[in-house]
């Protein structure tokens, strides 16, 4: 066995637990945790399979963007777990279902991996991809990037919310329209007086 394989087994492990540790996880946060894991388990498969655009937008997008996303929303949501593992229940035969022809797939693309396709050119895959990209497909590409725009700014109007219970609220324009006369006040105190 070469050492690439003992790195492929032992990256592909590490992504197979983090994954388990992902569903299986009481803590939202330690989910979240686990699926960075993973997304960078995943990465140094995919290098070692020398797809480095792969690896490279697995990092920059998911374990950059999208978990610290989840994070967020976790955190923000505050979400009560009981709920959900009563209503996981109901949900468990469409979970196996969709788990079982995952397992399906596997089990074919599998028998059928010693069936090399010769490469076209010796063209990296990253400037075979940038260029389809940026030449073939530029209109849907912009459009995609515009609604995830949209979506951004809708998250965040969203999350901003005016909370009226608040007793003390911050106003800009009071706080530079203030004068030093009104923000200081001098008071004489005696020694051995306290404040």
């Amino acid at each position: 066995m070469m050492v690439v394989d003992v790195i492929f087994y032992a990256f592909a492990a590490v992504t197979t637990l983090a994954a388990i540790g992902v569903v299986s996880s009481r803590n939202q946060v330690h989910s979240v945790l686990f699926l960075i894991l993973t997304f960078f388990s995943t990465a140094a498969l995919f290098v070692l399979l020398e797809a480095e655009f792969l690896a490279a937008l697995l990092v920059m997008v998911y374990m950059g963007a999208v978990a610290v996303l989840f994070l967020f929303v976790v955190m923000m949501l505050d979400m009560d777990v009981s709920d959900l593992k009563a209503q996981a229940i109901n949900h468990l035969p469409l979970g196996l279902a969709v788990g079982a022809v995952i397992l399906l797939e596997l089990v074919v693309v599998l028998s059928h991996s010693h069936a090399h396709v010769a490469a076209a050119s010796t063209v990296p895959n990253t400037l075979a991809i940038g260029r389809t990209l940026y030449t073939q497909y530029l209109y849907p590409f912009e459009l995609a990037s515009l609604i995830l725009l949209v979506a951004l700014i809708g998250a965040v109007v969203l999350t901003l919310r005016e909370r009226k219970k608040v007793m003390r609220r911050q106003v800009i324009s009071q706080q530079i329209a203030r004068t030093r006369s009104e923000a200081v006040e001098l008071v004489q105190r005696k020694p051995g007086e306290g404040a």
